[in-house]
């Protein structure tokens, strides 16, 4: 089938180039813009007690106004605050409401929102909109601060504004353009490293061309996916999409030229090789694509709708990209030929690659005592990860210096953490009843004695009288993860027990929502995972025919992402001295390290059972399967990890800690495991990894009006 795509391209190189430039151009124009979303709770099912609180608010209390942020007033010189200072503060406060400030309902102080020990005073921002990631909310907060600058000028205060969307605001620009800064990084190392290694400035800039053409298409095709089937996409999505697209697509892009460029110094026409190329790798870089798409597409088995949704959208550009490697990429470079490699006449030569064929050799003749070293060196560095620990505070992870962080530290000052913004209960009656006045005075005294907890405002009815709500402020921040344990624990349980007969209640707001995004998080990890694994493994036993093979190669892959999330845990909680990691940190890596490095060992296995398949001594094949797939492989993961390391220059430790490890993972998975550790066992197990296909057996080639007629598979076996 490859051989049939591949002749079909190359002799058609225009329809096929036209076919997508029409299919970029048209769904350029019509695909709808892929829709995204901040609010997690939106991303959760609705069995969560933190989502079925929110339903509650809307029905019960439909008022749209929400706080969103809090401005925190002090003097400069820190002392208390006197009489001329909290009327400067409700001047202030008046010019800032006066101003009218898209979205922002009010902006309002009252004598009561000044510290018991008089240093601190609060303004309340409320938002006209429930949404408090909006935009237009988002720059009135930016413009708010600049407008506060002249009003305090004749004053001795100093003010600073945090909670929910002040912090929003700060992380964006904290962290800068990040999808400019990945693109920039990914566009720079893919054109400087291709410059390197095939010395042409064709092929350094095409595969560019290549991927922004393909990026075009895929993004299409989400957005008529998410348009049709109702996808929600995360807004990190995007960032997401273009290391997936240019990280996947230089992969495939470097297992076909390096293919081309070897069969060229064997002596073939380009269109020949050129075929014979997509022949010889088609079925690698389909069952590579193959093991990626299945790991994405058992996000969908997520209690997440996050991740639910970034499954299908990440599937559909890889697919697009495989598609685009067998068929876009062969018809370009037929038009050039041998040009495409002008002005380098290197390609005419074949390298020594002397480190290539070190390694080559020293797996071939020593595997036993390589296999166990580099297998050491992974479980080794795996311990770490028993040691990590969930961290769901992202406003910790961003720099001191940020205005909304400061803001925080100063109301902690003279209030609870927890006042900028309050966990919600609510009390309803079952019977749709009016609630007993007395019952909810004691019920809030019940829930006030929770430990952690700072105080409880009185009951606020609803318009009937069925529902209650009570505003928590807890003693430590809203996303910390002492919060998280006391709303999300502590106070649902004392909220539970304490309600009323006839009664239910019912915990929200952030605090709690963090708590259920936890719980959906570890369900994920019991299920999604193993699916995965065994999807992975099930393409790993369709390429190579065996049941032996898929088996240690997975516990290669398992081995590989232990040793990469213990190293990150090692860098950054017990070096760096973190109180804990990202959460969704073991997700990332599943996605890029294990989903994406399984390309390498897909490509280094088949190489090895295409040499065998030749009729070559076992320890001739592996040498010249690591020496020949050792630059792709290390190319190609050296572009992906270059790519991600970009965000160890980020001020946001969340970033630079996704950074490390799937810059880290990537190195692992291409120079330790693909190279080191898959081929060695390999050829440890000789003629057994290849039960009961024995896809190993030699085979001969005869020839055609083509040329030499190789198996559609890319091959590789050992001993036997």
């Amino acid at each position: 089938m490859f051989r049939r795509v591949g002749r079909f391209a190359v002799h058609r190189p225009w329809l096929t180039i036209a076919a997508w430039i029409v299919a970029a151009i048209a769904l350029g124009m019509l695909a709808p813009g892929l829709k995204s979303t901040r609010d997690q709770a939106e991303f959760l099912p609705s069995h969560y007690e933190s989502v079925r609180a929110g339903k509650l608010q809307e029905r019960a209390f439909p008022q749209t106004e929400q706080s969103a942020s809090i401005i925190v007033f002090k003097r400069a010189d820190g002392a208390k605050l006197s009489a001329a200072d909290k009327q400067d503060i409700v001047k202030v406060t008046k010019g800032l409401d006066d101003k009218h400030f898209a979205k922002i309902a009010k902006v309002a102080t009252s004598p009561q929102a000044v510290s018991p020990n008089g240093e601190i005073a609060l303004a309340n921002i409320v938002s006209t909109d429930k949404d408090l990631n909006d935009q237009k909310l988002l720059d009135s907060v930016k413009q708010l601060r600049k407008d506060a600058k002249p009003l305090l000028k004749s004053t001795q205060l100093k003010m600073g504004v945090t909670g929910q969307a002040a912090s929003t605001v700060d992380a964006m620009e904290s962290s800068g353009d990040t999808d400019g800064l990945i693109m920039s990084a990914t566009l720079v190392l893919i054109v400087v490293l291709l410059l390197v290694i095939f010395r042409s400035p064709l092929i350094a800039i095409l595969p560019v061309i290549i991927i922004g053409l393909v990026a075009s298409v895929a993004n299409g095709l989400i957005g008529t996916a998410a348009e049709v089937g109702g996808l929600k996409a995360d807004a990190s999505i995007s960032q997401i999409l273009i290391v997936v697209l240019f990280g996947i697509g230089t992969d495939y892009i470097l297992f076909l030229l390096f293919r081309y460029r070897e069969l060229l110094r064997a002596g073939k026409e380009p269109k020949e090789a050129l075929a014979e190329a997509v022949a010889r790798v088609g079925e690698t870089i389909a069952s590579a694509a193959g093991a990626v798409i299945a790991s994405f597409l058992a996000l969908l088995l997520s209690t997440m709708g996050m991740l639910a949704a970034m499954g299908p959208s990440l599937a559909i550009a890889v697919a697009v990209t495989l598609v685009a490697a067998l068929t876009l990429v062969p018809a370009v470079f037929s038009l050039l030929g041998r040009a495409a490699f002008w002005p380098s006449k290197a390609w005419k030569k074949t390298p020594k690659n002397r480190m290539a064929n070190g390694v080559g050799g020293m797996v071939a003749r020593r595997p036993a005592a390589v296999g166990l070293l580099s297998a050491v060196v992974l479980a080794v560095l795996a311990v770490g990860a028993f040691s990590f620990k969930n961290k769901f505070d992202m406003d910790s992870q961003l720099p001191e210096k940020l205005e909304s962080v400061q803001a925080m530290k100063d109301l902690q000052k003279g209030f609870s953490a927890g006042q900028s913004d309050p966990a919600l209960v609510y009390l309803e009656s079952k019977d749709k009843a009016k609630l007993d006045k007395g019952e909810l005075e004691a019920f809030r005294g019940k829930i006030a004695a929770v430990r952690g907890v700072a105080q409880v405002a009185p009951a606020v009815p609803s318009k009937d009288g069925t529902v209650a709500q009570y505003t928590v402020v807890t003693k430590d921040k809203p996303t910390a993860d002492k919060a998280i344990r006391v709303v999300g624990d502590d106070l649902r349980d004392a909220a539970h027990e304490a309600a009323p007969k006839g009664t239910e209640a019912i915990v929200g707001g952030t605090s709690a929502v963090l708590a259920d995004v936890e719980r959906a998080v570890a369900h994920d990890y019991k299920v999604v995972f193993p699916v995965a694994g065994l999807a992975i493994m099930l393409i790993l036993g369709l390429l190579l025919r065996s049941l032996v093979a898929p088996v240690y190669l997975m516990l290669a892959v398992a081995l590989g992402f232990g040793a990469t999330l213990g190293s990150t845990v090692w860098l950054f909680q017990d070096l760096k001295g973190e109180d804990g990691m990202l959460f969704m940190l073991p997700i990332i890596i599943y996605l890029f390290v294990v989903a994406i490095g399984t390309d390498y060992n897909i490509l280094m296995v088949a190489r090895l059972r295409e040499e065998v398949r030749k009729g070559v001594p076992p320890r001739q094949a592996i040498r010249t399967a690591v020496a020949q797939s050792a630059p792709t492989v290390s190319s190609a993961a050296i572009i992906l990890a270059g790519t991600f390391g970009v965000l160890l220059l980020a001020d946001n430790s969340m970033l630079q800690q996704m950074g490390f490890a799937v810059a880290f993972g990537i190195l692992l998975t291409a120079f330790v495991m693909a190279m080191l550790l898959v081929p060695t066992i390999t050829s440890l197990l000789g003629h057994k990894a290849w039960w009961p296909g024995h896809q190993d057996a030699p085979r001969t080639e005869g020839p055609t009006a083509h040329g030499p007629v190789a198996d559609d598979a890319p091959t590789y076996s050992t001993h036997r």
